[in-house]
């Protein structure tokens, strides 16, 4: 066999080669091209609708509150001075301990003073003496006028020196009565029932009397109850005096309306107490009144100068509608909820609030009765989607 015819046999097995692999890839690509298009007839199985938990707003009567900051003062506040001078011989007070009318705090020596009340003594039987020596006398003269053994003079000198007797017997007495008193003085006792601060003056210690301008000894507050102060402000005094024009709110003026007090650290109103004083005037530098509430504080806890957070009634009751205050959303400048309708799509509510309410937020405006609003899964709720809606669990018992 020549060259030529075996070039050409290679020309021609090379060909079929060729021809052959390229009906391979043909059917290759042919079936990947069913394959893709067997996946495409497959439908994708849909989401199922976000589950979220609604509740109906709770229906009942509530009344507005107006919500102030302020600070506790005590009732009755003395400041214990020394009456009478003298050196400290004891202290008979715990520094801040809890003290009843009466009780002794301070001795003062009263030797000086029970010596001075000695000499009053003297004096004082002395001037009875004198006195009843110018009685006798003054009837013996009364006697002997009768007979003329003695002159009218005579009787009207004896009847002046009885007077001036009986003079100098009262002042003797006032004298004792003074020393008496200077000598009960060096008894310090408690003039109230409180907390006492701490003592300022030690034993050995030497102090001033009323008339040398009189020493600080300590102090005394009283705790139950207990004065608090608050300044509210002109626009809700003139909301509230307009609500008692119109007989839906009395006026804390002349009738002890209550309060409720919110601690330091607090999330509730711990303590409740009554409307007690508003003052006959607005400051004028900041507008406000200053109003006053007294408060039970059986557990002597709050010491004056704390701070509170003073609620008082803004309203007269009324039926109103209220949700959680986590259902509540914010589109910009408006509050929304969100509603679950009858073809389980979520709608959005403009709604206007009004104050909280033992943990729920009164809705003014924007919300009906029977209205599903979405209290839990907030974020998985697309207006206009389905979601999936549970009832809420009924809180077992207590206020909300």
């Amino acid at each position: 066999m020549g060259a030529n015819d075996r070039t050409g046999n290679l020309t021609a097995n090379s060909r079929r080669g060729v021809s052959a692999l390229g009906l391979l890839i043909a059917l290759a690509t042919s079936a990947l091209a069913l394959s893709g298009c067997g996946d495409k007839q497959q439908p994708q199985a849909a989401a199922p609708a976000p589950a979220v938990t609604v509740a109906q707003p709770t229906k009942r009567t509530v009344t507005d509150w107006d919500e102030f900051t302020g600070r506790f003062e005590a009732i009755e506040e003395v400041q214990v001075r020394a009456r009478v001078g003298g050196f400290v011989t004891s202290v008979e007070f715990r520094d801040g301990a809890i003290v009843r009318a009466g009780d002794l705090l301070y001795v003062i020596d009263p030797r000086p003073f029970e010596a001075v009340a000695k000499q009053a003594e003297g004096q004082l039987a002395d001037a009875r003496a004198k006195a009843e020596l110018a009685k006798r006398e003054l009837d013996r003269g009364l006697n002997l006028v009768q007979t003329s053994a003695v002159s009218e003079q005579v009787v009207d000198q004896r009847r002046q020196a009885l007077q001036a007797a009986h003079a100098a017997e009262t002042q003797a007495e006032g004298a004792l009565k003074a020393a008496q008193l200077n000598i009960e003085f060096t008894h310090v006792l408690a003039p109230l029932t409180g907390r006492v601060s701490r003592h300022l003056v030690s034993v050995g210690n030497l102090v001033q009397g009323s008339e040398g301008g009189a020493t600080l000894l300590t102090s005394i507050v009283s705790l139950d109850p207990i004065y608090i102060y608050f300044d509210v402000d002109e626009a809700t005094y003139l909301r509230n005096n307009r609500l008692w024009f119109e007989g839906k709110r009395p006026s804390s003026r002349d009738t002890p309306n209550p309060v409720q007090v919110t601690l330091t650290g607090e999330t509730r109103p711990s303590h409740e107490g009554k409307m007690d004083f508003l003052d006959n005037r607005l400051d004028v530098s900041t507008a406000t009144l200053r109003s006053r509430a007294v408060i039970p504080n059986k557990d002597l806890s709050i010491l004056p100068g704390q701070f509170g957070r003073v609620r008082i009634i803004g309203s007269s009751p009324y039926e109103a509608l209220l949700v959680p205050d986590t259902a509540i959303a914010t589109d910009q400048s408006r509050k929304i909820v969100f509603v679950v309708k009858d073809d389980d799509t979520v709608e959005a509510k403009p709604v206007t609030l009004g104050p909280l309410d033992e943990g729920l937020r009164v809705v003014r405006e924007g919300l009906k009765a029977d209205d599903r609003v979405i209290v839990d899964g907030l974020q998985r709720a697309r207006v206009g989607a389905k979601v999936s809606p549970h009832p809420a669990q009924a809180a077992s018992g207590g206020k909300s």
